[in-house]
């Protein structure tokens, strides 16, 4: 059977009669189409002058895309430093590990097989629902505990459970090899602040990893979670792709 011809991206699949059709829509109804006027909204509300620039901006879009809230601008940590360590590491193939299924999938192959890099939950590792179990914790610390000498060189999405960053920091204090990139974006009212906070303190300290100590991108406050820690490396991974040409 014949497929049926792709739409004009800029108008979608819109039949007459159509609910697409309504004069109170904007018409973008194709992936690439709603991304784009997306990124257009948001560049026409953030305002002048923006908040960040050159590799910044360009995550920064993104996890406003994600959220589809502004309120988070003041409260992003993305350092050019460890953007470019981020997009060193996926430019070498590096393992991508997260604390949650939900991150995993939303980092699509299509973006990070062609980079030669791998992405995995932590909870998977066998051992973590036991050892949480036995230990009085949650999975997402049994989880990265067990990881052990799996981070070294990968990058590090947190986008739920601040136990998985504490767990990180005991790693790190323990001597255990450091991931490339920490991306510290754990959601919610318990800890989910402060843990974002020490992570970033005692990352600074680590300069044995480089002047500017752990390269590490965060969300500080209670917001976060798996979308906009996922949307991250999304970003990152594109500015990989368009780099090695």
């Amino acid at each position: 059977m014949p497929l049926t011809p792709k739409a004009p991206a800029s108008e979608g699949s819109s039949t007459a009669g159509s609910a697409d059709t309504d004069p109170r829509l904007q018409p973008a109804f194709t992936p690439d189409a709603i991304e784009a006027r997306s990124f257009a909204i948001i560049d026409e509300e953030a305002g002048e002058p923006k908040p960040f620039a050159g590799r910044a901006r360009e995550v920064t879009r993104r996890l406003v895309h994600t959220c589809a809230d502004f309120d988070i601008l003041p409260h992003l940590h993305l350092p050019d430093v460890a953007i470019a360590a981020g997009v060193a590491a996926l430019a070498r193939g590096c393992a991508i590990y997260t604390d949650t299924e939900m991150a995993r999938a939303g980092m699509p192959l299509r973006r990070l097989a062609p980079l030669g890099c791998t992405v995995a939950c932590l909870h998977a590792l066998p051992g973590t629902a036991e050892r949480a179990q036995e230990r009085g914790t949650t999975r997402a610390r049994a989880a990265m505990e067990l990881a052990g000498g799996r981070l070294g060189g990968a990058i590090v999405a947190v986008g739920n459970a601040p136990t998985a960053l504490l767990a990180l920091l005991d790693h790190l204090a323990a001597g255990g090899p450091p991931p490339a990139l920490v991306v510290a974006m754990p959601v919610g009212f318990v800890n989910a602040a402060e843990s974002k906070e020490l992570f970033l303190e005692r990352a600074a300290a680590l300069t044995q990893y480089g002047p500017h100590g752990l390269p590490c991108l965060a969300l500080r406050g209670r917001k976060g979670g798996s979308p906009p820690a996922a949307a991250t490396v999304n970003a990152l991974a594109e500015m990989a792709l368009r780099e090695r040409g």
